[in-house]
């Protein structure tokens, strides 16, 4: 693993062979000729590891510790002591120094293991309060996630690109499974035993936006009693995913943009420029060319993340996958709830392909999430909402016509019965709020809300 380490030695001939080791193994070494000047690049820079002499001028190396305790994203730190000096190195490890290195050096393969090692640990341990910070919901079967021939130039497009550091931008419509791909994409890159942090752009106002990409500093405004790490910090040596990035301001896409080029960033109410180390994956549902031409998109920004763009399509292009997607997820959420069903009766299935389900995947699971719930033996049309029995009807055609008449007077029917609550009529249709939502916008039906 490869990282940025720092090395505060006042020997000026041990230095330099650290440091040309370190080099020679591919990592990025920084210099510091003494205490007070390691903690000077300590506050201006980030590392992912500091070697550090334990007895020198101005400052020594446990001195130099202490000093860098203060930041919550404080690197691992191993001291560097002579032979007449490791009881104290010892003792300091009791402290949270990571481990110490004894000179003369014995041989170059001692250093190299121990900073591979503690490495790998500070990796670990970042992976670990990322998954603190979200929930990381495991993938399904690749016959599952790649399901359908529309899938089959995605996979191969995914193949190509998990391997290497590019940017990618997925495209596609809600629902159709971009976190999913992303993490996929992580999972099978070099950057796999990294951490996955994925950002719902949309979801975070837009004032907390900041703080929660790049972190803030104790003080920084009302309410910050301590410092954080941002989301940046926590995926340092993975992924991190911006999902929606289509929502974001322009003042946020300048920061963005400047991370995307220059590789650091600020804490919000720091000075310290931060350096990342990750791979950034993005991902919207909008039309991102259109919104430039609007003005409310930056156009350097989207050729910095269309570097390589991957669109999914939607599940209305994957008929020949929504049996096998449909089977899976009655199985997953069966398992789930404990309940033994034996699968989806032929009716049900047909209903299901005929339909055009214009909130995709994400639709389909919550369809049958609540099928499964109310089903005994096996799931039926009767546990379908009645916008997707609609579709069970031969006559009418899977996309627009008669069938998507029908959606709409079901959906007015729906509304009227309980006064214009959204709530209750999605209650009343058996399907999501946001999926009536959605189909109130695409059918051009008042939008206004009534609690009724």
């Amino acid at each position: 693993m490869i990282g940025r380490i720092l090395i505060v030695e006042d020997d000026d001939t041990f230095r330099g062979l650290l440091a040309a080791i370190l080099e020679d193994a591919g990592h990025e070494v920084i210099q510091a000729v003494d205490g007070a000047a390691g903690l000077a690049s300590l506050q201006q820079e980030s590392f992912d590891l500091v070697l550090s002499d334990l007895k020198m001028p101005k400052m020594g190396g446990i001195e130099l510790f202490q000093a860098s305790r203060n930041d919550p994203s404080a690197p691992p730190f191993v001291l560097i002591t002579a032979f007449g000096t490791v009881e104290e190195a010892v003792a300091a490890i009791k402290d949270g120094v990571s481990d110490f290195l004894t000179k003369p050096l014995k041989d170059p393969a001692t250093l190299r293991a121990l900073v591979e090692r503690l490495l790998m640990e500070h990796c670990r341990e970042r992976r670990l309060v990322a998954l603190d910070e979200a929930e990381m919901d495991g993938l399904p079967p690749l016959d599952i996630l790649f399901a359908g021939k529309a899938m089959d130039k995605v996979r191969w497009l995914v193949g190509e690109v998990a391997p290497t550091e590019a940017t990618v931008l997925i495209g596609g419509e809600s629902g159709t499974g971009k976190e999913l791909l992303a993490r996929y994409i992580h999972l099978t890159s070099p950057r796999k035993d990294g951490p996955f942090v994925a950002v719902n752009c949309a979801a975070i106002p837009e004032n907390l936006l900041e703080s929660e990409l790049f972190g803030h500093e104790r003080g920084a405004f009302t309410g910050a009693s301590v410092t954080r790490q941002g989301k940046f910090e926590l995926a340092a040596g993975g992924t991190i995913m911006l999902d929606e990035i289509g929502e974001m301001v322009l003042p946020m896409q300048a920061k963005i943009l400047r991370v995307l080029q220059e590789r650091t960033f600020q804490r919000v109410g720091g000075s310290c420029e931060i350096h990342t180390n990750v791979r950034v994956l993005a991902a919207t549902n909008r039309d991102l060319a259109r919104e430039i031409t609007t003005g409310r998109f930056r156009e350097d920004l989207f050729y910095r993340l269309n570097v390589f763009p991957i669109t999914l399509p939607p599940l209305r292009d994957r008929r020949d996958a929504v049996g096998d997607l449909a089977n899976f997820f009655v199985r997953l959420h069966a398992r789930s709830i404990g309940k033994q069903l034996s699968g989806i009766a032929t009716p049900a299935l047909k209903a299901l392909r005929a339909y055009h389900w214009p909130g995709n995947i994400r639709e389909l699971q919550n369809v049958l999430e609540r099928a499964v719930i109310l089903a005994r033996d096996e799931v039926t049309s009767a546990e379908l909402p009645e916008l997707v029995r609609l579709a069970e009807n031969d006559a009418l055609p899977a996309e627009g016509g008669l069938l998507k008449e029908a959606e709409r007077q079901a959906i007015i029917a729906a509304l009227k019965a309980t006064a214009g609550n959204r709530r209750l009529a999605a209650d009343r249709l058996g399907i999501s709020r946001r999926t009536l939502q959605y189909r109130l916008k695409e059918y051009g039906l008042p939008d206004e809300e009534h609690e009724g």
